[in-house]
């Protein structure tokens, strides 16, 4: 009978209300807030009361915020307001919610509110301060967004706009699209529809700018760029692809990139129609690189349009996070192959071998994989014994394009070269005897060996570089085919008399800078390894004297340097190269896009900069001509090869010139991590030594820069350099230490408890090096003259210090001298008590004999200093005045 009584007990308290908010609030405060929200909903089903009803909201909406669920969070506040308008904890909590929800206006008006109810409290009119401040940014952002979305646009809309100011405007709405609040306000006003209007201007300044704003409108926003790339249309961004223009091309490309980097980052199961559009898109570019310029059906191209769509390809295929996608990927490719290759007609399939060289310059793994495929070989085969020039010169660039070091294609390594020289032999046709050309200098590299070249040259490579040569220089023949001339030069100008050769040929030097001016992948990379020939930058091996006596006598043939590859040709072909202008051509190659100018042609483009930089004399015509600018990206990105030849050329400069002039502006900050970056036993002696004397340089011209090179970290290996046996090493470092310590972090360091620093530039000052001692001495009286502390410390970190300090004040070398004099007069200055332990010993003597010394311009400032030593004593009442004794 009780158990049932308790049990009915039980059952009542749960239909009471307000039993159930106590129960709420208990679970409340235990953190429990999904059980207090079930307590607080039921008693709202159970309850009558109007004031209690009203309570419950309000707690539940308490609830809702602790839970982060800030829609639920303001509803239920609302319903306890509109209860009881003056409900100020239902209000506060409101403009929390509200807050977060991003409603800043409103979350405003409800704590103003609650700041009327209650004047005096600082939680509210903290809150009010907080979001006043936070509207103002908002709105801030808001409308001058606004207005230059709309100003931007009636600038480019308008055809009788100047064209400065159009210029600007495009460019404004480039970066603006590239910022977060800016991308999403053009979004909001109809910004896609109006940039479409821009591209239909067919005004090529005005489409790049649309374009760009596109990209970085996608970049990172997965909704954004799936209703940009549904708004435009695959087809559409396919067919601006292939407009006539480099920029364009490429641009249109980067916007496909980036929006397909977005849809490859959503869940398949998500998303099948985006995975549809990827796969559409594929096979889009894979009919883009397979189009024959010659063939009548071909699509508008562009002289980059398939190199362009080929790079693309790459980056889909490289940003692929696993092996079944790359699986996939390879499918589809071969299935649209398999669907082109028709023995029956040979029309269609020299697209099918066009692809496979599209792929080949893009994922070439892929690309080898795709020459294994049934009927590939044997067609290309069939093609290279056809008549019709079409079916040879697509061949043929096939061979070249399979033809690398990398290659598994055997056959073609093997076979190529009979058929490449068949070829060369019979034909008439420029456009397909260069290309046959370089496919043999090609398959020489790829076989380990110019075998196949120097055996069809016989001998004669200047003078195939000669027709090379004509080639690149006649610009009446099509861009495409003088960029497979300026490959063939990059194989070439191995040979020694090539590269001399090409070096005084002015005009083919000229329109090799100009074609490495296009959006050109393979351009840019064939022009870079021909400069390295011809400055005979790349890494050579030494040959080990006792090997090359072995050789000699188990009669191998040893390798001998040619006469023109020794160090006085290479100079004057450097100079030569510095006369044509070949800083602006490199300059020009670095600012091309990161999908045409590779890791590779960076490490290529830094090897020739180290080799102009080699001659002081030429350092500030590569300044000049915007080298200095040019070498820092350098440094920062591409292979670690490249990075530290490009250091060690920014070293170079940055050794010997004003860096105000060589780095203007804050450009200057960046070239110190470059240099740091050579300050490791890594690098070799001459990079370490060249980048301590620009770090001087630097330290030398302001604080800030000062500042940057300890944030780099640089010091603890400058003080290693310090500690060098080198005597080069260690008289950089110390002078670099010597600018150094003017910086207050520096000398902080030095004044630190637990290290040697202060004794490594004491015992430095005793050094038989003059430069190293000059130095030393110069950042010891810095120091000194800087940090009374050190004044003290410095008598206490080594027993020489005294016998130093004399004879530095003793020193032939009056720069040493006076410094050594300017160290004394710190220390006497720093404290009577050490005055006095400099008095007692025979430093007096030295300052005494130098003071007394008669007046001399040469000699005035040490003797100078010495006399304020000696009045410094006079006042402490150490000594007294000379003339008092009779002296």
């Amino acid at each position: 009978m009780g158990h049932k009584l308790l049990f009915f007990l039980k059952a009542l308290q749960m239909e009471d209300p307000i039993q159930l908010k106590e129960e709420g609030n208990k679970y409340f405060q235990a953190n429990d807030y999904e059980k207090a929200v079930q307590s607080y909903t039921q008693a709202m089903k159970l309850n009558k009361d109007k004031a209690l009803q009203a309570v419950l909201y309000r707690n539940r909406a308490a609830c809702f915020l602790k839970k982060e669920e800030y829609a639920k969070a303001a509803s239920d506040a609302s319903r306890a307001i509109d209860i009881n308008t003056s409900d100020i904890k239902a209000l506060y909590r409101r403009s929390q919610a509200l807050e977060r929800l991003g409603k800043l206006d409103q979350a405003f008006k409800d704590a103003q509110k609650c700041a009327t109810i209650e004047p005096h409290n600082k939680n509210f009119q903290e809150t009010l301060r907080r979001l006043g401040a936070n509207i103002q940014e908002k709105l801030r952002i808001q409308f001058s967004t606004d207005s230059r979305v709309q100003k931007m646009f009636e600038i480019l809309l308008d055809e009788n706009s100047e064209k400065e100011k159009r210029e600007k405007a495009a460019n404004n709405l480039i970066v603006l699209g590239r910022e977060e609040a800016g991308a999403e306000r053009i979004f909001q006003n109809n910004g896609v529809s109006l940039l479409l209007q821009l591209i239909e201007t067919k005004n090529a300044e005005l489409i790049l700018a649309a374009v760009r704003t596109l990209s970085g409108m996608c970049t990172g926003h997965k909704a954004r760029a799936t209703a940009i790339l549904h708004y435009l249309g695959i087809d559409n961004i396919c067919m601006w692809m292939s407009v006539d223009n480099e920029e364009i091309s490429l641009a249109v490309c980067n916007l496909l990139q980036t929006i397909t980097d977005c849809l490859l980052g959503q869940g398949k199961e998500e998303h099948h129609g985006k995975e549809e559009a990827v796969v559409l898109g594929l096979k889009k570019i894979l009919k883009v690189v397979g189009q024959i310029p010659e063939m009548p059906d071909c699509l508008p191209l562009t002289e980059n349009t398939q190199l362009t769509a080929s790079v693309l390809l790459n980056k889909l295929y490289d940003d692929l996070r696993c092996d079944p996608e790359r699986d996939n990927y390879r499918v589809i490719c071969e299935d649209y192959i398999k669907s082109k290759i028709d023995p029956q007609n040979m029309d269609k399939t020299l697209h099918a071998i066009q692809i496979v060289s599209g792929v080949l310059q893009g994922p070439f793994d892929l690309g080898n994989k795709l020459l294994g495929m049934k009927g590939v070989m044997e067609m290309m085969v069939a093609l290279c014994g056809s008549e019709r020039e079409i079916d040879q010169l697509v061949a043929v660039e096939a061979l070249i394009h399979a033809s690398t070091k990398l290659s598994r294609a055997t056959f073609i390594i093997s076979n190529g070269v009979t058929l490449l020289k068949e070829i060369y032999k019979k034909t008439k046709n420029e456009k397909i005897k260069i290309r046959a050309l370089v496919g043999l200098c090609k398959l020489g590299s790829a076989g380990g060996t110019d075998y196949g070249l120097r055996q069809f040259a016989e001998g004669s490579t200047e003078k195939l570089a000669k027709q090379c040569r004509k080639w690149l220089c006649n610009t009446s023949i099509d861009a495409r085919t003088r960029k497979w001339a300026v490959e063939g030069l990059a194989y070439l100008t191995l040979d020694a008399d090539v590269k001399d050769d090409f070096v005084e040929d002015e005009p083919a030097l000229q329109a090799m800078f100009q074609l490495a001016k296009t959006s050109d992948k393979t351009i840019l990379y064939s022009v870079a390894s021909a400069l390295v020939n011809c400055t005979n930058s790349y890494d050579t091996k030494e040959l080990v004297p006792e090997l090359v006596q072995l050789a000699k006598f188990s009669k191998q043939h040893v390798p001998e340097e040619h006469p023109k590859d020794k160090k006085d040709f290479v100079v004057k072909r450097v100079k030569r190269l510095l006369k044509a202008g070949v800083v602006s051509a490199l300059a020009c190659m670095v600012k091309a896009d990161s999908a045409i100018l590779t890791d590779q042609s960076k490490e290529l483009i830094a090897r020739v900069f180290l080799a102009l930089c080699e001659d002081p004399k030429d350092r500030g015509t590569i300044v000049a001509q915007g080298g200095g600018k040019a070498l820092i990206p350098l440094a920062v990105e591409g292979t670690e090869v490249g990075k530290i030849k490009a250091s060690h050329a920014l070293a170079k400069i940055a050794a010997i010139s004003n860096p105000d002039m060589a780095f203007p502006g804050e450009r200057v900050y960046e070239v110190v991590r470059p240099l740091v970056s050579l300050l490791n036993t890594e690098r070799d002696g001459l990079q370490n030594y060249e980048a301590l004397l620009g770090l001087t340089n630097f330290s030398g011209r302001s604080d800030k820069l000062r500042m940057k090179i300890v944030k780099e970290r640089a010091l603890p290996d400058i003080e290693n350099y310090m500690f060098e046996n080198h005597d080069q090493l260690r008289q950089a470092a110390t002078e670099c230490m010597c600018n150094l310590v003017v910086n207050k972090e520096v000398q902080e360091r030095f004044v630190a408890d637990g290290n040697d620093r202060l004794k490594l530039v004491v015992l430095l000052c005793g050094e038989d090096d003059e430069k190293v001692q000059v130095a030393a001495a110069g950042a010891l009286a810095m120091l000194t003259a800087a940090q009374k502390k050190l004044c003290s410390k410095m008598t206490e970190v080594t027993t020489q210090w005294l016998e130093i300090l004399q004879r530095l004040c003793l020193h032939d070398n009056m720069e040493v001298q006076h410094r050594g004099l300017v160290i004394a007069f710190n220390l006497i200055s720093a404290d009577k008590e050490l005055a006095k332990k400099l008095v007692e010993t025979e430093l007096l003597e030295i300052l005494t004999y130098l003071g007394k010394q008669e007046d001399h311009p040469k000699k005035q400032h040490v003797i100078n200093i010495a006399r304020d030593c000696l009045m410094r004593c006079i006042d402490y009442g150490l000594i007294k005045p000379l003339s008092q004794d009779g002296g």
